[in-house]
């Protein structure tokens, strides 16, 4: 059997990788693998200087993201990984790279990177398909905590994030990712990038969170408005909002013509809205936690 560093010091191809240690893609998991070196190290080029700099990596699967990583001068690279076949590949790596890669069987969903990582802190990842937009948001609800953050999802995902107001793919994703950062499509990839090629393209778009944040009461009180709001999207937000109690009234405040749909309005409008239902002693209770 191969050694997964020959003489030189090099790691085995990705391809043998995936062969050695049966890292059949699973659906389940959401998994695509990429496996296109060369795709690998331009990803990683999307977070900018890495220097100095703790990064979480989710779903690393056989390796190839974390071995471009790996390529520039971090601080350090967590991969939180939950499928345990794909242990014995990482642990390779880690090995090839002492003190510079821990490797954690972890549902990324459970790990707090916030708290586990030092600053300055990144993620940058190709995400499971399956659990992308709910660590988006559990990441945006911190965003204060994070550099940057340089993810991969399917291609509809990344333009639900990017999406100006009064277009196809605006909604509440859009809303909350703009409210809180700069986010911008870094670079798009074909089913073929990946094995097994997905149904559907894929997109990694880089978030840069801005320098002031929303506090946890403005942020639950955002999720409350944006969930109203877009939740029936043809309705006017008289009525989109009345679940909210005195939606008149809070539109009013705001500026807002009743009549409008929350596809119509921008985030500034959307800001207004939460800070003025928050203000009105509304969110106390009622928003999700």
């Amino acid at each position: 059997m191969t050694s997964a560093c020959d003489a030189a010091g090099s790691l085995t191809p990705l391809g043998e990788v995936v062969r050695r240690f049966g890292l059949d893609a699973r659906k389940a998991l959401g998994q695509h693998f990429l496996l296109d070196e060369a795709v690998c190290r331009r990803i990683a080029l999307l977070p900018g200087d890495l220097a100095g700099r703790h990064v979480l990596e989710v779903g690393p699967g056989p390796g190839g993201l974390t071995r471009a990583l790996l390529a520039h001068p971090l601080a350090h690279l967590t991969a939180v990984e939950l499928d345990e076949r794909a242990l014995a590949a990482l642990a390779e790596v880690e090995a090839a790279h002492p003190g510079r890669l821990t490797v954690l069987r972890q549902d990324a969903r459970h790990f707090h990177g916030a708290t586990e990582l030092p600053a300055p802190r990144q993620v940058v990842a190709n995400l499971p398909y399956n659990v992308g937009t709910p660590l988006l948001i559990g990441w945006l609800r911190e965003a204060a905590a994070w550099e940057r953050l340089t993810l991969m999802f399917q291609e509809e995902v990344a333009f639900r994030i990017t999406a100006a107001p009064g277009t196809e793919h605006y909604g509440r994703l859009a809303v909350l990712s703009q409210w809180v950062a700069t986010c911008s499509i870094g670079l798009r990839l074909p089913p073929g990038a990946f094995r097994p090629p997905p149904k559907v393209h894929s997109a990694v778009v880089v978030l840069t969170p801005h320098a002031e944040q929303p506090p946890p009461e403005l942020f639950r009180a955002m999720e409350r408005i944006t969930a109203a709001a877009f939740g029936q999207r043809r309705k006017m937000l008289r009525g989109a909002l009345k679940p909210l109690g005195q939606a008149e009234a809070l539109l009013s405040a705001c500026g807002i013509a009743p009549e409008r749909r929350a596809e119509e309005l921008p985030v500034s409008a959307f800001d207004a809205l939460a800070r003025a239902w928050l203000a009105r002693g509304e969110e106390a209770g009622q928003a999700t936690p």
